[in-house]
């Protein structure tokens, strides 16, 4: 049969089989006469009683739109397959990068299901060790999550966090790593953030925000952070603060103390802005003052370490691809800085480093790939680790101190692999290689390049079984984030590993906004330039048509978070283009997303409905706002977690409630709203596979796959 005739016919049996679909019956909605004027221009929110997440109506109709998408998905028979497959994939020993702390090695290992991983300590490498936290010993269901781990300098002492259900709301707690005792010291549930231990374990830094009323997380807006010191033993309420600023209420802190021991560092931060200042205080000087050291906010400052009054900075201050430079308390001045790595050149990026073994650890993300070379305090380079193909680089974490470091490498087609890196001999060798159900040589794995709507050319990883035919018929995933000065690299995962199996192909989009290229990259995808981000997403799901690897009924596109309001834009602006769409906990009401928890931190990329220009940028693309009556829209599946504090399920729920009202095609629109959740951290492991395998099977349906012979066997 010719190319042409066989790609036709799919398309027409796709066709076929969506109008064969029969509309569903959703859950009555509500609509309240609720009206807000911006400017002049009035804009209905007739839904804005699904924001009282607590409220026993919201519970019924989450428990109504649960019940019509499970009944859906339930009855769609490759679920089982795709779930048991993903579980058999998912069921490999997964090992943390260790860490040095006093005599210990702390690392997590998971045997492979087990909801959460176990913390280890070993004194000896080769040793598995002695276990120092469980979270799974915590819950029958395995929603309390171990969150941050801060370790006294000698390793006798660790601070630590546990949230339940996904929160970013979490309780923190002090253990004396030997005994595995916890202290008396805690702290009440808030977004606390233990910073930094005192040389001497005496005490840590930490950051709070006023307390919230108990069952107000989800609608309270977090602000006016302070820095303060816990000394060990004394109860909260005695603690000093170190650092405040009443006068700007949106000011946010880090700090950490120098290897040194002799200064306490403070970096202020204002949202997502990629903009800090920096302060210092003397911690060899009883009640000495916190002092400005950057103080412009002009550009990112972060401290990599100091010898004495010199300082080594990474920043992007007069230079968008970041450079480190050297610099003196005496003239802390940019005309006195003293280049020691400087810019990279054409569209390499300077993006992280670490000082380990007085070595700068620089990764360089060269095309959106990571390659990581070290370098002397000089400058001098060293030596180049190099990955052993298409994949990503990772780790190199350590302390001045230390003589060895750990790094991950991973692929699409690879899980990772840890190695050690000996400074000493400078030799790498293999510490820890999952065993996993993949041939990697059986799945091709590359970056194209395709051109934006404007002509920026844009990155793009492909992963897909080898032996695939461009004729247009091959369902393909698209995924995206876009934003924040995030970069996308490739990285293993038992989910898009099943997609591949699947007969799927992978994509996953390097859009602006992120720092794939630094400053400028970012910058080039936020507030007024917003729409770049969803050109290039769309521009790339055109490529993907353009060069056959799929078509639009055979095309889904995914992302979560800001990567959800991606989906949510590019499916209102182009509901034509798109065979299926999986927005994820997604940013969807853009007139009113400040209003929530820490919502307002995003203004910096966002703009907000506050100003005049804010509004009249946001109004043009934020997804609840741009559904319109009479469309036929893609099949649709909405996630979204009941707890989530970040991205508060209100957006989710506001936006489905109104794609259910304004769909005029039979293509079902659906959202699972995962109970006792929040915005993915610390979700489970048998969460996460029945939601992605949900996911998976709303797109083999709606996409009109057929799973291939012997698939999960």
């Amino acid at each position: 049969m010719p190319l042409a005739m066989s790609r036709s016919c799919v398309l027409a049996l796709a066709a076929s089989a969506l109008v064969a679909q029969a509309p569903l019956t959703y859950p009555p909605t509500r609509k309240a006469d609720v009206v807000d004027n911006y400017f002049g221009t009035k804009v209905a929110d007739p839904y804005r009683w699904l924001e009282d997440d607590r409220s026993a109506e919201t519970a019924a109709w989450v428990a109504s739109e649960n019940q019509v998408t499970q009944a859906y998905l339930a009855g769609i028979p490759e679920r089982k397959a795709i779930e048991a497959r993903m579980t058999r994939l998912w069921n490999y020993e997964k090992f943390g990068a260790p860490s040095k702390h006093g005599k210990h090695y702390v690392y997590s290992y998971n045997t492979g299901l087990q909801n959460q991983a176990v913390i280890y300590l070993t004194e000896r490498l080769e040793h598995k060790g002695r276990v120092l936290f469980d979270p799974n010993a915590l819950s029958k269901d395995g929603t309390v999550a171990l969150g941050g781990m801060r370790f006294s300098e000698d390793g006798t002492f660790v601070a630590y966090s546990l949230s339940k259900g996904g929160s970013d709301v979490s309780t923190w707690k002090v253990r004396n790593v030997a005994t595995g005792v916890d202290l008396p010291d805690a702290f009440p549930a808030g977004r606390m953030g233990v910073n930094s231990w005192a040389k001497d374990g005496s005490g840590f830094y930490y950051t709070d925000y006023p307390k919230v009323e108990a069952g107000k997380a989800l609608t309270a807006v977090y602000k006016n952070q302070k820095l303060f010191f816990h000394k060990l033993g004394d109860p909260v309420e005695k603690d000093a603060v170190v650092y405040k600023r009443p006068d700007q209420p949106d000011w946010g802190f880090g700090a950490q103390v120098t290897d040194d021991g002799h200064w306490l560092v403070i970096s202020q931060h204002q949202g997502t802005e990629r903009k800090n200042r920096v302060f210092l205080k003397n911690l060899r000087q009883t009640g000495s003052p916190v002092v400005p050291l950057f103080d412009k906010y002009d550009g990112s400052y972060s401290i990599i370490g100091n010898d004495g009054d010199t300082f080594y900075v990474h920043t992007d201050a007069g230079a968008p691809r970041h450079r480190i430079v050297a610099v003196e308390l005496k003239d802390p001045s940019p005309k006195a800085w003293r280049d020691i790595i400087p810019e990279g050149k054409g569209r390499d990026v300077l993006a992280e480093v670490d000082l380990f073994g007085d070595t700068f650890a620089v990764t360089w993300k060269v095309d959106a790939l990571n390659v990581v070379k070290l370098y002397d305090l000089k400058g001098r380079l060293l030596k180049e680790i190099k990955p052993e193909g298409l994949g990503n680089l990772s780790g190199f974490n350590g302390r001045r101190q230390d003589a060895e470091t750990f790094y991950a490498f991973t692929s699409y087609n690879q899980p990772p692999t840890l190695y050690r890196y000996d400074l000493k001999t400078g030799t790498s060798s293999v510490f820890r290689q999952p065993k996993v159900d993949i041939k990697p040589t059986e799945f091709e794995v590359k970056e194209v390049f395709y051109p934006s709507k404007d002509g920026t050319k844009v990155p793009m990883f492909l992963a897909y079984k080898k032996g695939l035919k461009l004729d247009g018929t091959n369902p393909t995933l698209l995924y995206a984030y876009g934003g924040f000065n995030i970069a996308l690299s490739p990285g293993y995962s038992p989910v898009s590993q099943v997609w591949m199996e699947m007969g799927g192909v992978y994509a996953v989009a390097c859009l602006r906004g992120g720092s794939e290229y630094g400053k400028d990259w970012w910058e080039a995808g936020k507030r007024e330039k917003k729409q770049n981000v969803f050109d290039d997403f769309i521009a790339a799901a055109e490529w993907l048509i353009k060069e056959k690897y799929t078509s639009t009924p055979r095309l889904a596109i995914h992302g979560g978070s800001n990567g959800g309001l991606l989906v949510g834009a590019c499916m209102t602006q182009r509901p034509d283009l798109f065979g299926a769409t999986l927005p994820a906990v997604g940013v969807m009401d853009m007139l009113r997303y400040h209003t929530f928890t820490i919502g307002w931190m995003w203004k910096s990329d966002y703009m907000s409905s506050d100003t005049a220009e804010g509004f009249a940028n946001l109004i043009k693309y934020s997804p609840l706002h741009n559904l319109k009556p009479g469309v036929k829209y893609p099949p649709t599946l909405v996630t979204t977690g009941d707890h989530d504090d970040r991205v508060v399920p209100a957006h989710s729920h506001k936006f489905i409630a109104t794609l259910q009202a304004d769909q005029a095609g039979p293509a079902p629109v659906l959202t699972r709203i995962e109970t006792n959740a929040g915005h993915g951290a610390g979700k489970p492991t048998a969460k996460q596979i029945a939601e992605r395998a949900d996911q998976w099977a709303f797109l083999v349906k709606n996409l009109h796959m057929k799973l291939p012979t012997g698939f999960a066997h």
